[in-house]
């Protein structure tokens, strides 16, 4: 993470954002699923000049989105995704029926949201890696 601003500060402080991840386990996931792997810019001049970004690992992500909760356990979410293939197709099944999707896949709705919050994903380039 890179600059002053910390998006799970921003998630933490709007009360809507909060109530939406925790009535939603398929949003928290798919917010879970959001953070890894993308890195996130505040949509404010500095940060955009100075290219500063946001990111996070999976553990981290999944600890953000277990206190959005309220739960506090990472382990609900890390590798929550249905990127690992270690899924028996009966698992993958139940998985997409929830609306579940791989990390690093922003949902129309989560993208939505963050914006409000003032942010944009910003994919890696394989010269950023």
């Amino acid at each position: 993470m890179t600059g002053e601003h910390d998006m799970s500060e921003d998630m933490a402080s709007a009360d809507w954002f909060v109530a939406k991840v925790k009535a939603s386990d398929t949003y928290a996931q798919n917010l879970y699923a959001a953070m890894c792997n993308m890195q996130w810019q505040k949509l404010d001049t500095f940060p955009i000049l100075k290219r500063e970004l946001w990111a996070v690992t999976w553990r981290s992500a999944g600890g953000i989105v277990a206190e959005l909760q309220g739960n506090g356990d990472y382990l609900t979410w890390y590798c929550s995704g249905m990127g690992g293939g270690n899924f028996i197709q009966d698992d993958y099944e139940d998985l997409i029926h929830k609306g579940y999707v791989q990390e690093s896949v922003v949902t129309d709705e989560i993208r939505e949201d963050l914006h409000k919050l003032g942010w944009h994903p910003v994919p890696y380039d394989e010269d950023d890696r």
